[in-house]
């Protein structure tokens, strides 16, 4: 492994050329199929000047290279969105990657997939802590990843609500998988609770579950994984290898880069989401990445009033709503049928929180949506609704009771200081206790 850069670094353009051109060089690639795994447009990274450093270092060597957007369930990009993405003019590949394919990953598409094999009840048991028992899991792949001689994903490390911290064998899996894998493991995510795996370092068990799929790909595997400046193109730290080794150097960066710390609670967020966040599905990351700061009680607005839909590729959440885990697991054979992913999806929108019968569903924090989804839409999902054209951003900002989050999505807050982490997978003493949940 190979890396560049570290905490507060800034890396130049040209420091950044040359370590994916020595990282690519050093690399056994002559006449091999290269598969490029890069992130969507919701992930900040920035792609142009990475792919076409990539560009020349694979130039004459690699037999050819297909670029596979790794969507995981997420829809496709339009040819516009890609050329911003990769940088390229709309239509014109071929004039800034001549040779290379570009694709989306399409979930949709059942041809899309090709089988690995299966983990087994006991190994998933293993994997999870115990967790999830009684089930197996079908292993399935983008084709062009499984076909190819070797597969590199290239993208930025992030906290992550159901991982730990993003990157390296997540873009296979989810970016790149079959649903079984998306749900199974979102689902294990939401029962140790986003707010507990959240930026939690290490081999999570989900973590662990990515990195066990990862292993059956008959590609040779590497990573060019990167710490990114929230919201910009400023790389702080590259680090290329195996996806687990560059995942690990990197993911202690991220984890005193993305992470900010305070002191005391607040009784309001108001998340302002970027406009690549196209529908709540994606920007739900505006809740997650603030609520560990926000007071019992407290609430978090969600501002965003160029989103109109609640899921663009996940219709159903609308009428599964958003709620807590306790509120899925206490009715365990009325949702059972769902989706997994979608009821985790759920659960971090909703938050902490608990359910009985005799009281039912008790949350620890209101969200709110501002957005251009209609009043009657918000309210049937179980959410607050919040005119957005009512919302004076420099009103709240001036509000002592308030924390304004200017660009929400990729920085997560908690309260205190780095230190007492728990050990992912422990009850959560927030409700049941999950520990040997069985599907």
């Amino acid at each position: 492994m190979i890396t560049i850069g570290g905490v507060g670094a800034q890396l130049t353009s040209a420091e950044v050329t040359a370590f994916v051109t020595t990282a690519l060089s050093g690399a056994d690639l002559d006449g091999q199929r290269v598969c490029l795994v890069v992130p969507d447009g919701t992930r900040t990274c920035p792609l142009p000047l990475l792919l076409q450093a990539a560009y020349q270092a694979l130039a004459g060597r690699a037999a050819e290279v297909t670029v596979v957007i790794a969507l995981g369930t997420h829809q496709a990009m339009s040819e516009e969105q890609l050329g911003r993405h990769l940088g390229y003019p709309p239509g014109g590949s071929a004039s800034v990657y001549p040779g290379w394919t570009i694709i989306n990953h399409e979930s949709w598409q059942p041809e899309t997939f090709t089988s690995l094999g299966t983990i087994p009840a006991e190994r998933l048991a293993e994997l999870t802590r115990g967790l999830l028992t009684g089930t197996s899991v079908d292993v399935r792949i983008n084709r062009h990843v499984a076909e190819a001689d070797v597969a590199i994903v290239i993208g930025p490390v992030f906290p992550h609500e159901v991982v730990g911290f993003s990157g390296g064998n997540k873009y296979f899996f989810p970016g790149v998988s079959g649903p079984e894998l998306i749900n199974l493991s979102h689902w294990v995510g939401a029962l140790i609770t986003s707010a507990e795996m959240i930026g939690t370092r290490g081999i999570t068990p989900v973590r662990a579950l990515v990195d066990e799929a990862a292993s059956l790909i008959p590609a040779r595997r590497l990573g060019l994984c990167l710490v990114v400046a929230s919201g910009t193109d400023t790389l702080h730290s590259a680090a290329f290898g195996t996806p687990e080794e560059a995942w690990a150097a990197c993911a202690e960066v991220s984890a005193e880069t993305h992470v900010t710390y305070r002191e005391h609670p607040v009784r309001r967020v108001l998340s302002i989401m970027p406009t690549k966040y196209e529908d709540i599905w994606t920007a739900a990351k505006g809740f997650y990445k603030l609520e560990p700061i926000v007071a019992d009680g407290g609430e978090v607005i969600i501002y965003a009033p160029h989103i109109t839909e609640v899921s663009v590729m996940h219709p159903q959440i609308i009428e599964i709503g958003y709620h807590n885990r306790d509120y899925f697991l206490g009715q365990w054979d009325r949702f059972k049928s769902q989706p997994w992913g979608d009821l985790a999806h759920s659960t971090h929108l909703r938050g902490q929180g608990t359910w009985s019968a005799e009281h039912g569903e008790q949350n620890r924090v209101t969200v709110t949506l501002a957005t251009g989804i209609p009043e009657d839409v918000v309210r049937s999902v179980n959410l607050n609704y919040l005119d957005p054209a009512e919302v004076d951003i420099a009103a709240y900002d001036a509000d002592p009771d308030t924390f304004v989050e200017p660009h929400a999505g990729e920085v997560l807050y908690r309260l205190g200081s780095p230190n007492g982490e728990r050990r992912p997978g422990e009850p959560d003493g927030r409700g049941a206790d999950p520990a040997g949940f069985e599907g």
